[in-house]
């Protein structure tokens, strides 16, 4: 039996999640998130956690030793060699999860969500690519509302991805997210049953 890999992507703030909810409450997909592995990653007492807080000092901790997300959001996206020495640390992590548990799992349709997954090179796990888009202007202000952020930080975060456009041009399925949520939800029901 060939799985069916589903990797959904988009850029930050498009909606990737809402679409994840859908497939996991209408369809009962297992999802397997790329964030909450990329967080176990530099969990308490990770040796990832310990590289960061060598490179950047103590103040990358808060007060219970765990990692200052804020902070290091500050130092890696305002610098692309920083993000890119922080991604080589935790991209290799994230992946190895992603394999043991496409190896383990028995279901034919699994579903990657992996905000990173052309940057971080990992096309090679899923068997077909859907990219969440909405227009710039929703993007931005959603990033602004949804991470409590200034326009120069959400540009920042969202400028630290390739562009939509280069996403939706390798895509096998696009979800445009710029209008209802009911729209959206149709598009993924189109897609999913598509294959």
């Amino acid at each position: 039996m060939t799985k069916r890999i589903i990797g959904l992507t988009g850029g930050i703030a498009t909606g990737k999640t809402t679409v994840a909810n859908y497939l996991a409450s209408a369809y009962d997909l297992p999802i397997l998130d790329a964030d909450i592995y990329a967080r176990d990653a530099v969990s308490t007492g990770s040796p990832i956690l310990d590289a960061i807080a060598q490179r950047y000092g103590e103040q990358i901790l808060l007060p219970d030793g765990s990692l200052n997300r804020q902070k290091l959001g500050e130092i890696i996206f305002n610098r692309q060699d920083e993000r890119n020495w922080v991604e080589e640390l935790i991209h290799p992590y994230v992946r190895d999860r992603f394999l043991k548990a496409i190896t383990q799992s028995p279901l034919p349709t699994l579903v990657l969500v992996v905000p990173l997954l052309f940057e971080a090179e990992m096309t090679n796990l899923v068997t077909e690519i859907w990219v969440v888009r909405c227009s710039q202007e929703q993007q931005l202000q959603r990033l602004i509302q949804r991470n409590h952020l200034n326009t120069e930080q959400a540009k920042a975060r969202i400028h630290s991805q390739l562009s939509l456009e280069e996403k939706v041009a390798r895509a096998d399925i696009v979800l445009d997210n710029s209008f209802t949520l009911e729209a959206l939800l149709k598009q993924v029901d189109v897609a999913l049953k598509a294959n």
